[in-house]
Order: C-alpha cells, then sequence, then structure tokens
C-alpha cells in the first residue's frame, strides 16, 4: 500500500497529457524529479505540473468564468535518468496567460513556488 496519496482524484488525469504539442506561446521548463517510494513518474511529473500552476487554485462559483483547460500546466514528457535510481525528468510546458506580463519574479515564484515542498516527490531541482 502506498503512504501517500496526492489527492481525491490522481493528477496525472488532468496534468499528465503527453499527446500535447508545445505551442511557441508555451513556457517550457524540466525537473529532475525523485517521486516517493510507490508514486509513479508519470503521477510525480503531473504533481509538478498541477502544483506548479492551477492545481493549488480554490475551486469557487467563478470557475465556470475561468478554464482549466486554457491555464493548467502540463507535463508533456517523461524520461528516465540514465544511470540513476528512480530518477526523471518531467517536461512541463506552462501556457504564457498564466503568468502576470512582464514580471519574471511572477513566471518564477509561480513555478517554482510551493512545488519544492511537495511530499509526492523525495527530490526535485528545476
Amino acid at each position: 500500500s502506498v503512504g501517500f496519496k496526492a489527492g481525491v482524484k490522481e493528477y496525472k488525469l488532468t496534468y499528465y497529457t503527453p499527446e500535447y504539442q508545445t505551442k511557441d506561446t508555451d513556457i517550457l521548463a524540466a525537473f529532475r524529479v525523485t517521486p516517493q517510494p510507490g508514486v509513479p513518474p508519470e503521477e510525480a511529473g503531473a504533481a509538478v505540473a498541477a502544483e506548479s500552476s492551477t492545481g493549488t487554485w480554490t475551486t469557487v462559483w467563478t470557475d465556470g468564468l475561468t478554464s482549466l483547460d486554457r491555464y493548467k500546466g502540463r507535463c508533456y514528457r517523461i524520461e528516465r535518468v540514465v544511470g540513476e535510481k528512480d530518477q526523471y525528468i518531467a517536461y512541463v510546458a506552462y501556457p504564457l496567460d498564466l503568468f502576470e506580463e512582464g514580471s519574471v519574479t511572477n513566471m518564477f515564484t509561480s513555478i517554482v513556488g510551493n512545488v519544492f515542498g511537495f511530499k509526492a516527490l523525495r527530490a526535485l531541482r528545476l
């Protein structure tokens, strides 16, 4: 049995999109992730995409006015790190509209934010 549960719904159902084709307007990031034991790499990558984008948004009645699909980060590829046990590179695409225009600080804090303390991961590097 796995001691970690990301939530009621697995992140990979919404945030792991291997069929996604990146766009010229996407901000691309590569994270080196070490999932906790029992957490599949796809779930770990999706959790990074979620927790660094829309996964931390509170559900409110105005959600009908904002498209999750438009603003969410997407883990579109996972690669095993050669020669390293249980380490992967998770490639995440963020839509440019997720960030405040002209603010590198906003973009950096959004991507890095609270994801580095996330319990699904033993280690994370951007």
